[in-house]
């Protein structure tokens, strides 16, 4: 069943600055809630004057404490993350407590760190439920076509590694002799190879890679997520079992000549699904930049959002156009 989100019309005022949304409200003569000898303030009135000056904004914020605060309750990891972010922001203010203070006022509208770690807490919590909202749209054939395409089984290999002598002092031509010469001497050892000398012994007396040189180059098993170069994860990729590479393979590091020793068999599919949609969820995410908003407006829609104030219902409306049309703009830009 759906959540019902109703937004009333004196209420977020009332709520905001007559209580501080800490207590409940009690207007003792009715609609009014201020008199003078001049006259009255009503709810009505004071909600109308607050709204158009802080109103949408605010009441974002309540909606989606509403509909998140008990969906993803603050555990260790929140914690933990909202913790190493106050550090960070801190840090760029040298840990100096009262320029921290005046910056998170002038630049968050925050009074305090309890209330920036309530807003880092909510924005916490909405990239949970943006992150729930965009996975449950990937489909079955997605996530085939994803392990069809991309998944692999662990890789083993040996390699050696020839690093180009160069400097920074250097100029252009002495790095590209460098370059050249570096990748001459590994086609050099792919020939030795050719003619039966052992991978072995090569890699301990010619590779650059102290980390592999002395284990006779070996690289235990390896897959995509363990931040290997590139050019080296593919090339290991392609080759066969007990092949080596016919041309020096240049990655960030120098030139490699790379022998493949083993691959496992890939996971099956119900081992990896929810690691694969994961994946996809946040390639969509980086490869859309307005999904985050987008899925925000539907999240709000499935919990039933209704205004009962078609101002703020407009001021809604344009805000999130407002943010979709800045972050495309950005992303064309960019």
């Amino acid at each position: 069943m759906k959540k019902l989100v109703k937004i009333t019309a004196s209420a977020l005022a009332i709520c905001i600055f007559v209580t501080g949304c800490g207590n409940n409200a009690e207007l003792k003569d009715n609609n009014t809630v201020v008199k003078t000898d001049e006259g009255k303030i009503t709810a009505d009135e004071l909600y109308k004057n607050l709204r158009d000056k802080y109103g949408i904004n605010v009441l974002i914020d309540m909606i989606d404490h509403q509909l998140f605060d008990e969906k993803y309750k603050t555990d260790e990891t929140e914690t933990e993350t909202i913790n190493a972010q106050i550090e960070q922001m801190k840090s760029q203010y040298n840990n100096n407590e009262e320029a921290f203070q005046a910056a998170i006022k002038q630049y968050l509208g925050v009074e305090d760190e309890d209330e920036l770690r309530d807003l880092l807490s909510l924005e916490y919590k909405r990239n949970l439920a943006i992150e729930d909202y965009v996975k449950k749209s990937i489909s079955d054939d997605e996530i085939q076509k994803y392990y069809d395409d991309e998944v692999i089984g662990d890789i083993k290999v040996r390699h050696i590694l020839i690093k180009p002598e160069t400097t920074d002092d250097m100029s252009t031509e002495e790095k590209t002799e460098a370059e050249e010469k570096a990748k001459k001497e590994a086609e050099d050892l792919i020939k030795q190879l050719d003619d039966g000398a052992n991978f072995e012994e090569l890699a301990k007396e010619y590779s650059d890679d102290t980390g592999s040189a002395s284990d006779g180059g070996l690289i235990d098993y390896f897959n995509k997520d363990d931040n290997m170069d590139e050019a080296f994860l593919n090339a290991s990729i392609d080759l066969k079992k007990g092949k080596y590479t016919e041309e020096p393979v240049q990655s960030s590091f120098g030139y490699h000549i790379i022998l493949k020793l083993d691959q496992k068999k890939k996971p099956k599919l119900d081992k990896v699904k929810n690691d694969i949609r994961e994946t996809l969820a946040e390639e969509k995410l980086n490869e859309d930049a307005a999904l985050r908003y987008n899925a925000l407006i539907e999240i709000r829609e499935e919990a039933g959002i209704k205004f009962n104030d078609d101002s703020l219902k407009k001021d809604y409306d344009e805000l999130m156009q407002r943010l979709i049309d800045s972050v495309n703009s950005s992303s064309t830009a960019s």
